[in-house]
């Protein structure tokens, strides 16, 4: 019985965040997959349960002087866990990056073409340190290693005409006259305030301009006692450009920033000296240049007897990647630029080989960003990974990944407060056969859409050659729903990027980028309903507005109303532990005493988006929430840390500040994402409403249930990367079924209900 029972992970009285006191067994060496509508719970299971109770349990295992440097995980709600392997959490979260990390980098590969370059390189240059473009021996000098040169317009940025007293003198947001960063020339008492900037001598102008930081000797009384001056165009640089603030204002810097290849290193990053070694004619710099299959190719031609050991490892890591469908990628290719999904299969491909075994890998979705057409690949390296005699939990709504689960567990009933129970366990045939919702949605197929839209108009795209787009010439429709088609890195994205740039009209685009999120930010702050909320406490109460928000007076003095007490570990990821005063409510006691129909404003910012709805009923304000319940994120909280969204989730908050919008041009990337089936229709229901009301949306998308639904489909292919960017078809959905040259058509036929 015991020998039994050590099979299982058994979970008892779990009851992290949305959980119901929940209880299940999990099978180990199987692949169970997490399912159930968006917000019942999965991930609070998985990952904040399972995964986090391992590693905190692993954690504990070392000796306490190694603690102290390793991250402090809290204990879940959970009453026990039993039988619970190490576990390892390949989730969507984009690696820690900048300009300087690729996908050669980031997997270790780069530092083994290093390595190898230096031993059988010709002629020898120095040892493998030499060959980095993050050294000073290997890097580029013009560029610093990054292959690309920015150039800043300064007569973009500055008007010459005027002085620093007059408005839009410095043509950028952070810089509008008497903001903080205005002060910075205003108050620095080097300048004549009403001098214009043309009539500056050639010292106030570099002065202005280009001087590097510097402390002032006899500066103003109002100029801050620790503050350095700084010319505005290093400035630009150091603060706007390369931060996540330059990236909130891409439209502006756009009109003032040129972005080019190197000259000097023609974008390789590295120097000469690194380029003239070579193995068989081509430098490292080539290498990492070539796709995936044509580096392995490479590889293989080299016969040096020093290099063999190399040569295994080198191939060994590339054929991971193109069996996790990642062969379109080149090893010199910004991990930035990669979606979430690109990211997660990155890391699985680290695991694919690896001899652990009786380990537990927690999943996020890996089918994100995945055409029907690559999911096989996916569940071959997920079968592998089993295989090896390991676990694997997944969190997931795609068809076919559900299909391949041995053992399934489906949460619910709904979202949020509503949801957190277990609804179904077993297998993927039992779940067919019950009356389960999931099982209900998976079992029908869906026709065509009946009543197709026509278009009110076309644009038309001419020989369009962005990224891996060969000429590409296609009509784009307009006043309808298209959806924009194609397997992983076939093109989809440059193809809108290229619309935007071209189409005369301002373009919508909401992606699942970050929306300049921090710890602070949340969705009553970023719907704006805040200020309201603390309006209402203010007015009943008799006391300031400030009192009410945990970024001023309100505010915990021990966290300093982020409810969290962050600890910098320096070269690994900070951690953040629930404050002991204020317990993650953000506020001080003293604040708590204040209500507002018998709630604090704690419990007031824990509500959901739903229970606000309902206890603000009558509230002007009331409205800005019913676009998240529309979007389908009322299970929200309005304290909830946007950080500790999914990307699916934070381009849905984008989208509920759009709403109301008509007659606009929508670019919508991947909707879909983190969706169960049930909510894909609710969301379907709403586009078919915003094109209704006049909008063109264009859904890059690979759901075929969206597409079922669109009005018009244009595809990108036959593969990725290089050996993608054309046009496979374009049409009705209906039509795709009489081509001979798309990609999905099958995966299409297959959906279809049977005649």
């Amino acid at each position: 019985m015991e020998s039994i029972e050590s099979e299982f992970i058994n979970i008892v009285n779990a009851n992290e965040n949305n959980l119901k006191n929940v209880s299940v067994k999990i099978p180990k060496k199987k692949i169970t997959v997490f399912t159930g509508v968006s917000g019942s719970g999965k991930s609070s299971l998985c990952l904040d349960t399972i995964a986090a109770e391992s590693r905190r349990e692993l954690n504990e295992t070392f000796p306490s002087f190694v603690q102290q440097y390793l991250p402090k995980y809290g204990r879940p709600n959970v009453g026990k866990i039993e039988n619970l392997p190490v576990t390892i959490v390949l989730d969507q979260k984009k690696p820690s990056t900048n300009s300087r990390s690729t996908v050669g980098t980031y997997t270790d590969i780069y530092s083994l073409l290093r390595l190898l370059f230096s031993r059988v390189g010709e002629p020898f240059i120095g040892y493998s340190d030499s060959f980095s473009f993050n050294h000073p021996s290997g890097k580029c000098d013009h560029c610093d290693g990054l292959g690309v040169v920015t150039d800043l317009d300064i007569h973009k940025l500055v008007d010459f005409d005027k002085c620093l007293n007059d408005e839009g003198v410095i043509n950028f947001p952070a810089f509008t006259t008497g903001a903080w960063r205005w002060k910075r020339y205003a108050y620095s008492g080097l300048f004549d305030l009403d001098k214009k900037i043309k009539d500056y001598s050639k010292e106030e102008l570099d002065l202005f301009l280009y001087s590097p930081q510097i402390k002032l000797k006899n500066p103003p009384p109002e100029w801050p006692k620790s503050a350095k001056y700084e010319g505005i165009y290093p400035r630009m640089y150091r603060s706007i450009i390369n931060t996540k603030e330059g990236k909130r204002h891409q439209k502006i810097l756009d009109k003032m920033v040129t972005t080019y290849e190197c000259p000097k290193c023609g974008g390789s990053r590295v120097n000469e000296k690194v380029r003239s070694c070579k193995i068989n004619g081509k430098n490292i710099a080539d290498v990492v240049n070539m796709s995936i299959p044509d580096a392995i190719e490479f590889i293989k031609t080299i016969e040096n007897p020093l290099a063999q050991d190399l040569k295994k490892e080198l191939i060994k890591r590339l054929n991971a990647l193109i069996e996790i469908g990642l062969g379109y990628l080149s090893l010199n290719r910004n991990v930035g630029t990669l979606s979430g999904g690109e990211a997660q299969r990155i890391k699985i491909a680290k695991y694919i080989n690896s001899a652990l075994t009786d380990m537990v890998y927690v999943f996020d979705e890996p089918s994100v960003g995945l055409h029907d057409h690559d999911i096989q690949l996916l569940k071959n390296s997920l079968n592998k990974l089993k295989n090896h005699g390991n676990t694997i939990l997944i969190v997931e709504h795609h068809r076919e990944i559900i299909k391949m689960a041995d053992f399934v567990i489906d949460m619910g009933p709904k979202a949020g407060s509503h949801g957190g129970e277990i609804i179904f366990t077993g297998s993927y045939k039992e779940l067919l056969n019950s009356n389960n919702l999931t099982g209900k949605l998976l079992k029908k197929k869906e026709p065509f859409k009946t009543n197709l839209r026509k278009p009110t108009n076309w644009f038309s795209i001419q020989n369009a050659n962005l990224h891996n787009l060969k000429n590409v010439s296609v009509d784009l429709p307009l006043g309808v729903l298209t959806v924009i088609a194609g397997v992983a890195g076939s093109g989809k994205s440059s193809l809108m990027e290229f619309f935007q740039k071209v189409y005369p009209k301002d373009v919508i685009a909401i992606d699942q980028k970050d929306i300049g999120t921090n710890s602070r930010s949340t969705p009553a702050t970023y719907l704006d309903v805040s200020d309201d909320i603390r309006k209402l406490f203010a007015d009943t109460n008799k006391v300031s507005p400030s009192l009410f928000s945990f970024n001023s007076k309100g505010a915990c003095p021990a966290c300093g109303g982020k409810g969290v007490i962050v600890s910098d570990m320096y070269f690994m990821d900070s951690i953040e532990t629930v404050c002991d005063l204020c317990y993650g409510s953000r506020f001080s006691k003293e604040v708590l005493k204040y209500t507002y129909n018998n709630k604090n404003i704690a419990e007031v910012m824990n509500f959901t988006i739903e229970e606000a709805i309902e206890f603000f009923k009558g509230k002007d304000f009331v409205e800005k929430l019913y676009s998240l319940e529309k979007v389908g994120l009322a299970y929200l909280r309005l304290n909830q840390s946007m950080t500790t969204l999914s990307g699916g989730e934070l381009q849905r908050v984008k989208l509920a500040s759009h709403l109301n919008m008509k007659g606009t041009v929508f670019i919508i990337d991947e909707p879909t994402d983190g969706l169960h089936l049930n909510d894909v229709k609710k969301l379907m229901e709403l586009f078919n409403q915003m094109v209704d009301e006049g909008n063109s949306l264009f859904l890059i998308e690979h759901s075929i249930d969206v597409m079922k639904n669109a009005d018009y489909i244009i595809e990108l292919g036959p593969s990725g990367g290089m050996a993608g960017g054309n046009i496979l078809f374009s049409g009705t959905p209906e039509e795709m079924l009489n081509s001979n040259t798309s990609i999905t058509k099958p995966y299409l036929i297959n959906s279809l209900p049977k005649k």
